[in-house]
């Protein structure tokens, strides 16, 4: 198949369309916003013909969301790996996890909003839902083991949210460029460490 817009052989396999289309429309959110740009035009981008991103998504509602999805499930990859370069169990897991939370929204932090401001049709996604729980997940875990709980703890379940609101809040802080004139240190490491020291320590933790 010739594509008409390149007037190249679209050569990819199946599975490559899809991963084409994303990396592309991650670029597009990045330099665009989430709105700036058509199915066209990321077709465009991604070297295939206008109608090639039809084959797997009905519709740009739906594409955006597995762009979302796909950022959700990156992030969770990044704090997986963050915390696993720590201790088991150690307070420095966890504020690495936040740390990583924060990189991510400061690298994309397009897709960043589109992952926690889309909301057309969000509700309708599984697949979207069942990735934002495994990646809260990760905090459920290292909080659970750091404070020698349950991971069904409600107990835990409070603090692993406590600590996620108070990273989120500070990521879009952060690129929002809303901290500047908050305050005169820019180190994000000091101010996820000591949330998180204090978040734990407000529930009776000695932190390890």
């Amino acid at each position: 198949m010739t594509s008409a817009t390149t007037g190249k052989r679209e050569t990819f396999h199946h599975g490559d369309l899809q991963a084409q289309l994303s990396v592309a429309v991650r670029e597009l959110v990045e330099t665009k916003g989430a709105d700036g740009f058509s199915i066209a035009e990321a077709a465009r981008a991604a070297g295939v013909s206008s109608g090639a991103p039809y084959r797997h998504f009905k519709d740009r509602p739906e594409l955006l969301r597995a762009v979302a999805a796909d950022g959700m499930e990156r992030l969770r990859f990044a704090m997986q790996t963050a915390v696993e370069q720590h201790p088991p169990a150690s307070l420095d897991g966890i504020i690495a996890i936040g740390l990583a939370y924060v990189d991510f929204a400061k690298i994309q932090p397009g897709v960043f909003r589109l992952m926690f401001g889309l909301t057309d049709g969000h509700e309708k996604s599984e697949d979207l839902s069942k990735i934002g729980q495994r990646t809260f997940g990760v905090v459920l875990k290292a909080t659970a083991d750091h404070v020698e709980q349950p991971i069904t703890s409600s107990a835990v379940a409070e603090t692993a949210y406590l600590l996620w609101t108070h990273v989120h809040g500070h990521a879009f802080l952060t690129i929002d460029a809303k901290r500047r004139d908050a305050t005169g240190r820019p180190d994000d490491a000091y101010y996820v460490a000591r949330a998180c020291r204090a978040i734990i320590e407000s529930h009776g933790i000695d932190s390890r």
